[in-house]
């Protein structure tokens, strides 16, 4: 609950201190007064976003604080959670800076504002002017039907199936189209593949073709001049070999006289033994060199089929070719790959849906159940607030599609009459109706959750006289179970607290300040007075609001 709120440099306020017990709070004051401000602060400390302009003196940092009791509520494991420090007193404090920058603190640990909000949302739930017409919103008719349905777990497990069959149908979708653009081009991928795989391509082999295929085609040429190499160096007498011979013994008889005469028999040595070395080879390649004209005629068409793939896919190399071969092998392999994935995916899609429909179908016999239970208990109160023939149903129909609350759709029913058919409350209830409606809405929810405190802003639109009354007692009567305030111009609705809280706001040194005290019990009855007839407060007015405290 809240136990107190502090609040320097806001709007029309300078600083203003104020305590809060439980039970039943009552604020009023007159319009303008600064009651909107003191929820716009509260709206702070609980997450809302500010600015500049919320700031009395733009030179001055603005801080509020908010102390809340939660011994009672049990939200330890949120703080550990949130790696927040928990106590039973906690103080949450925003601060805004003239800079425009704000900063948060949970019990003095800085947070963000998602944090913060979260938070806020165990703590209070404000009830603004404008919220009643939530009613007519099929989301809030959805959230206030699970609350009673205790379905919050059912749609957490609901959603994370949902969340995981969109992805796994977005990724079967993805493999179904790529596959149907792959298949489109299979037949020519296999095609060139096939072409490339009977080519039996293998690296370095174009040039070793390419300088076969000149020997092949020089045969005799090469023969004739290796035939030519070995008759010079063969000729009897005059043959190279016979002249280097007598050179080399020439050399050899010299080499003992000086140093240099070794040096050159040496070097004429290494000669010597090179140059019988090229003959030797020449005369084993000369008995090699045969013409074949099979071979000639095989490299000649391996050759111009290289050529003529290296043309068709505009590349220059064997290797080249060898990398759109394994592209291409890749690509009609894919498709065989991805046809086994499809039928994964199928049948992991069809695991998650059978998921999904089991969670949906649990969440909607839930609300189907919970229903007419939550119809009787709105229907009770408001039988009370002037109601008593008012008929009240939750329409729940199945959808063929997910959402994020299930696959029911729910349409709130609503008849005031007797005989009247019922119709969709946005058409049929009027201004007056919805908020006794809604107030037995937040009465009925009041027994099925554990929040601390709710803050009713002039729930009491439309309605007067013994209405009003009936909706003080039924805010007083949640007032057992949970701290309850409720901002009223309603003097029966603001005899009804255990205390009340006066807004008000005078001149200061030529600036408006806003102030919020505490009504001992004869002011009290003068703000009641005031309330029934106005700033002049007769005798009788006085009376009559006596008897209302009493």
């Amino acid at each position: 609950m809240l136990l107190s709120l502090t609040i320097k440099n806001y709007a029309l306020i300078e600083s203003l201190e104020i305590n809060f017990s439980n039970k039943f709070s009552i604020i009023t004051g007159e319009t303008g007064a600064g009651k909107s401000i003191l929820l716009g602060a509260l709206g702070l400390v609980l997450g809302n976003r500010a600015d500049l302009t919320s700031l009395k003196d733009k030179e001055q940092k603005c801080i509020i604080e908010a102390q809340f009791s939660l011994s009672n509520y049990d939200l330890k494991p949120f703080f550990a959670e949130n790696d927040l420090d928990y106590e039973d007193d906690t103080i949450i404090r925003r601060e805004i800076l003239p800079s425009g920058k704000s900063r948060a603190f949970v019990n003095d640990s800085p947070v963000n504002l998602t944090e913060l909000q979260l938070l806020g949302t165990y703590l209070i739930d404000i009830h603004s002017q404008h919220e009643t017409r939530s009613l007519t919103n099929e989301e809030y008719q959805i959230g206030i039907l699970d609350i009673v349905a205790q379905n919050n777990a059912n749609l957490i497990t609901f959603r994370e199936h949902l969340k995981a069959l969109k992805a796994a149908q977005k990724e079967l979708d993805i493999a179904i189209a790529t596959r149907a653009a792959l298949a489109k081009e299979q037949e020519y991928n296999s095609f060139l593949l096939q072409e490339l795989l009977t080519a039996n391509l293998k690296e370095g082999e174009q040039v070793q073709l390419e300088e076969e295929l000149e020997q092949l085609s020089n045969v005799e040429q090469i023969r004739e001049n290796l035939d030519k190499v070995l008759a010079l160096a063969h000729e009897e007498n005059v043959g190279v070999l016979i002249s280097m011979n007598e050179i080399r013994l020439a050399f050899q008889k010299l080499a003992s006289f000086s140093k240099e005469n070794l040096a050159l028999s040496d070097r004429f040595e290494s000669v010597w033994i090179e140059f019988n070395d090229i003959v030797t080879e020449s005369h084993e390649r000369s008995e090699k060199v045969i013409k074949d004209p099979e071979r000639l005629e095989y490299v000649n068409e391996k050759l111009q089929v290289i050529y003529n793939l290296q043309k068709k896919h505009q590349v220059g190399t064997i290797e080249e070719l060898l990398v759109i071969q394994a592209d291409l092998d890749a690509k009609v392999v894919k498709v065989d790959d991805l046809q086994h994935e499809i039928e994964k995916l199928n049948q992991q899609v069809e695991s998650l849906r059978q998921k999904v429909e089991t969670s949906a179908a649990l969440i909607a016999e839930k609300r189907t159940t919970a229903a007419p239970v939550l119809s009787k208990q709105i229907m009770d109160i408001i039988a009370q607030l002037g109601m008593p023939d008012a008929q009240l149903m939750f329409e729940i129909q199945r959808l063929d599609s997910f959402n994020k609350f299930g696959n029911t759709s729910v349409n709130l029913q609503f008849s005031a009459n007797k005989g009247l058919a019922l119709g969709e409350i946005k058409k049929v209830a009027s201004g007056g109706e919805m908020s006794r409606i809604m107030l037995a809405v937040k009465a009925v929810l009041a027994t099925y959750s554990k929040l601390p405190s709710i803050i009713f802003d002039e729930i009491d639109t439309g309605v007067s006289g013994e209405i009003a009354i009936k909706m003080g007692e039924i805010m007083k009567q949640m007032s057992d179970n949970m701290q309850v305030f409720a901002i009223t111009h309603l003097p029966q609705i603001a005899a009804k607290g255990d205390q009340h809280y006066k807004v008000f706001k005078y001149n200061q040194e030529g600036t408006t300040i806003s102030e919020i005290k505490l009504l001992p019990t004869e002011d009290r009855i003068v703000e009641i007075a005031e309330m029934l007839s106005g700033k002049s407060i007769t005798d009788s007015a006085l009376i009559h609001a006596k008897a209302l405290l009493n």
